[in-house]
């Protein structure tokens, strides 16, 4: 009885993992929406038409959000866990961060864990989840999982021309532009793999700092010198001239998926890490760093075979950890949840009903946050439904924006009278951060909560015609 359960099961893996499909995570370096010319709120625009290749094929989300630094947002991509669960809530510099424990279940130890050997898992370029040192930390990305490693293990490389490269836990120097090194590495992995399904994470640090002038061919304004006093006087020129240059590297990789036949079998994930560094933002100064739009929310973008009705704009709800889930179900695995543990809950919700166009949201409300070890004034969790946004400081000040024709967050609901409707807004959005986060007496006391039930505030809370 046991070898014919034995056999049923080793029977449902392979027959699950024969339909499977791969799966490559692209995740763009400082990267928001105002510089994407197919988001509705840019105020520049960079060619990027190999990554426009991808809105004909999958589904553009207008309503998605990050952490406002690349630490955190890694974690919660890997573990599908909020920054106050995985402790990491900034950036990782030094012995005193917070780094990502490696007992925690990421997407390549679930996909493992069900698939054994019979998927492959590869990163490919930034890390940023553990110190640089000691050196024996290098193998940590295959301790949490991945077959392969290549690529820089801190927060930047110190020149994009010269870096030090890690493969599998080993340190060597690379003199290949990384942004051209990281598509060379993921090309010839893939190659490696035949007909094995594959899940990869393809991390540039492109348009992180340092600002280079890329390899001639990969940008397109003929202005720039490449001089250190040019970078400094037109750092924007710098910033788009990289992403041009990431882009260019993923129309490589396609093309190179194409020779190989597999990429009309491969799903795209392709997201922004955090907002724009604040000397290259558009307009603003709550940019990377911040909870406010300008530092969380980015581009957004799922494309390939498992996407139903292609050519889309979604208005959904989602946030970096939903992509923990929607990788391990792309991949058809639906128990994934069986492997995990009470003491490591998982905030990530699967993106797959939208995907294949059987809703069009997945959860009411999403959430993210900042804390640093140094605190700072601009350290804070938000909350926001589709139409209203709802900022908690540290410090003990609140902020509400209705996001709904007011994405630039410039009038401040708290600082008047609320209306009905955002008093019913307020109260839900403060109520469910305060449920989620276990931090209790932050919401307004002077506000009443009108007698409502739950499920007529998380359909109807909003009382607007439209969604942005």
């Amino acid at each position: 009885m046991r070898k014919f359960l034995y056999i049923v099961a080793l029977t449902v893996i392979f027959t699950q993992v024969k339909a499977q499909r791969n799966v490559i995570l692209i995740v763009a370096d400082d990267l928001g929406i105002d510089y994407c010319g197919f988001y509705e709120n840019h105020k520049d625009t960079i060619a990027m038409p190999n990554v426009r290749k991808l809105l004909a094929k999958g589904i553009r989300f207008k309503n998605a959000w990050v952490n406002p630094v690349c630490s955190p947002t890694r974690a919660g991509m890997l573990t599908g866990r909020f920054s106050f669960r995985t402790g990491v809530g900034d950036f990782i510099t030094d012995s005193n961060s917070v780094v990502l424990d490696t007992a925690e279940i990421t997407i390549p130890k679930v996909l493992k864990g069900l698939g054994g050997s019979s998927i492959a898992t590869s990163q490919i370029g930034k890390w940023h989840l553990q110190f640089t040192s000691p050196k024996t930390n290098f193998i940590f990305p295959n301790t949490m999982g991945f077959d392969n490693f290549e690529g820089s293990f801190g927060a930047q490389v110190p020149n994009y021309y010269n870096w030090p490269k890690i493969t599998n836990g080993v340190s060597k120097n690379c003199t290949t532009y990384a942004t051209t090194e990281n598509v060379n590495n993921a090309v010839a992995w893939i190659k490696k793999q035949q007909s094995k399904p594959f899940f990869m994470w393809l991390a540039f640090n492109a348009g992180h700092t340092p600002l280079h002038l890329p390899p001639p061919g990969m940008y397109s304004d003929s202005t720039l010198s490449g001089t250190p006093g040019n970078i400094a006087a037109y750092p924007k020129k710098y910033f788009k001239a990289s992403i041009e240059a990431m882009d260019k590297e993923i129309g490589r990789l396609f093309d190179s998926l194409q020779v190989l036949n597999k990429l009309d079998s491969t799903d795209f994930i392709f997201v922004g890490d955090n907002g724009d560094n604040p000397p290259v933002a558009q307009g603003t100064t709550n940019a990377k760093g911040t909870i406010y739009q300008g530092g969380i929310a980015v581009p957004f973008i799922i494309a390939g075979p498992s996407v139903v009705n292609p050519g889309r704009t979604s208005n959904a709800l989602v946030c970096g950890q939903d992509i923990f889930a929607t990788v391990i179900d792309l991949f058809g695995f639906s128990n994934w949840k069986n492997l995990i543990t009470i003491n490591k809950p998982i905030d990530s919700k699967s993106i797959m009903p939208i995907i294949k166009n059987t809703s069009t949201s997945i959860q009411p409300w999403i959430f993210t946050e900042v804390f640093r070890v140094n605190p700072s004034t601009r350290d804070g969790r938000t909350i926001r439904n589709s139409h209203y946004k709802l900022l908690s400081f540290d410090n003990g000040t609140q902020k509400m924006f209705r996001i709904f024709g007011d994405p630039s967050e410039k009038t401040n609901l708290l600082d008047g009278d609320l209306t009905a409707t955002e008093l019913i807004n307020y109260n839900y959005l403060c109520s469910e951060m305060s449920n989620l986060t276990g931090l209790s007496g932050s919401c307004n006391s002077n506000v009443d909560l009108p007698k409502i039930t739950i499920n007529t505030i998380t359909t109807n809370v909003c009382k607007c015609n439209s969604y942005f």
